[in-house]
């Protein structure tokens, strides 16, 4: 059954709500755990699961994500997977670009003709999650599905925020509401697991995740369902397909705003952390032959580390810490997501911005970070102070902006010496 399916990543659109860390690249292109970007994640479970004919769909910001992936997934000749961009495109029968998440898979069809196919796999591409397709398949074929939808049982808080469907014991979907309002969800109930009733998790959440039987999908697209699956080819699909839910207990989130991108960061520091990668299950990224970080005379506590760091830090405290980080003496780090660098600086050139008193990329010494997001490249200077919370008003500030008290300094930003924020 395997061999019968195509996975399709869908690249995501601007990701204003994450803002500036898709600034100058896509939502599945962010860096996430130090080392990984978020696309990793879906292509990841796609491979775990045996699934190794994945397309990726992209469109806006796209060059840092095209290279990523370029970089990262190779196949033998022998196997047959792959791992391939497909770019948006303008072309003599259609001029515009993706229109919505159906227009970005109706548009690529096209391309999907030379592949022997039964069933098309489609996943968001900035989302976190372990999950074995296999499973989600067989209950696919077992029962029948023409459309098959990943859902998780969440609470009435939650689920104002969602996608909310409700299925029948056997997992018939007989409605859905985008994002239902609060006096709604009484007749939005569905069965659910115990454990999940007497959380108060009973509302079927749709993960975004969706197993297409090739046929009915491209019917749906001649029938002009719509632009977008949620809005369009969901609704439309129930009762004229049989559209079938398929219940996920595992952990899921989906990475949308900064505080949830924060949050989630953050949980991986912890001794039991709801998203494993210290799993049999791992997450496939590009391989970088940096070497092994470097601690000297630092206390840390609840922190993962990337490649390539050389930390001299009083304290590092609840964080995670990027691929080639520099965190001179003194400094303190704590409930933050430092990115790392994309490159190491010449020693001439640290020795020359020491001399003129230019920050160096990295952290430098005596600084005080507490609840920020450091994107990559960020030259931080001596005594700067960061200290994110709900006392500093959300804003863009040029080197730096704030959402939900998370101060966010930008890719590349330069906070001179002495700089204070918050």
């Amino acid at each position: 059954m395997n061999r019968k399916v195509i996975s399709i990543v869908l690249g995501g659109g601007r990701g204003t709500r994450l803002f500036p860390l898709t600034h100058s690249r896509s939502k599945p292109a962010v860096p996430i755990a130090g080392k990984y970007r978020l696309v990793d994640i879906p292509i990841s479970n796609c491979l775990n699961s045996g699934l190794n004919k994945i397309l990726v769909l992209t469109q806006f910001n796209s060059a840092s994500l095209n290279a990523h992936i370029k970089n990262s997934f190779h196949f033998d000749i022998f196997s047959k997977g792959f791992v391939d961009i497909l770019a948006a495109e303008q072309n003599v029968e259609n001029e515009n670009w993706f229109q919505g998440t159906a227009d970005a898979v109706r548009q690529s069809m096209k391309h999907l003709e030379k592949y022997d196919y039964d069933y098309i796999l489609i996943l968001s591409g900035d989302q976190l999650y372990q999950m074995d397709f296999t499973h989600m398949l067989k209950f696919h074929t077992d029962h029948g599905g023409d459309l098959t939808i990943a859902t998780i049982p969440v609470n009435a808080k939650d689920a104002t925020g969602f996608g909310i469907l409700k299925s029948d014991e056997v997992g018939n979907i007989t409605s859905f509401i985008e994002k239902p309002e609060e006096e709604a969800l009484s007749d939005l109930k569905s069965e659910v697991s115990d454990k999940n009733k007497v959380e108060g998790k009973e509302y079927l959440a749709s993960m975004g995740i969706y197993i297409f039987t090739k046929t009915i999908l491209k019917k749906m697209f001649e029938e002009g369902a719509g632009d977008d699956f949620g809005k369009d080819i969901i609704p439309s699909s129930i009762g004229n397909y049989k559209t079938l839910s398929y219940q996920y207990e595992g952990y899921w989130t989906d990475i949308g705003t900064i505080e949830s991108f924060y949050e989630a960061n953050l949980d991986l520091c912890q001794d039991f952390p709801q998203f494993n990668l210290f799993s049999a299950y791992p997450i496939y990224t590009r391989a970088r032959m940096l070497p092994p970080s470097k601690v000297n005379g630092s206390y840390v506590s609840k922190a993962v580390f990337g490649d390539g760091c050389i930390i001299m830090a009083d304290k590092i405290e609840n964080s995670i810490i990027g691929n080639r980080t520099r965190i001179d003496k003194g400094s303190t780090i704590v409930n933050s997501y430092v990115m790392g660098a994309d490159f190491y600086q010449k020693n001439e050139d640290i020795v020359q911005n020491d001399k003129v008193g230019n920050p160096n990329i990295g952290i430098g010494k005596y600084c005080y970070i507490e609840k920020a997001i450091l994107d990559k490249n960020c030259c931080i200077g001596d005594n700067v102070r960061i200290i994110g919370g709900k006392h500093i008003k959300d804003g863009d500030y040029g080197t730096h902006s704030v959402q939900d008290g998370i101060v966010v300094v930008k890719k590349g930003a330069i906070l001179k010496a002495g700089t204070h924020i918050g």
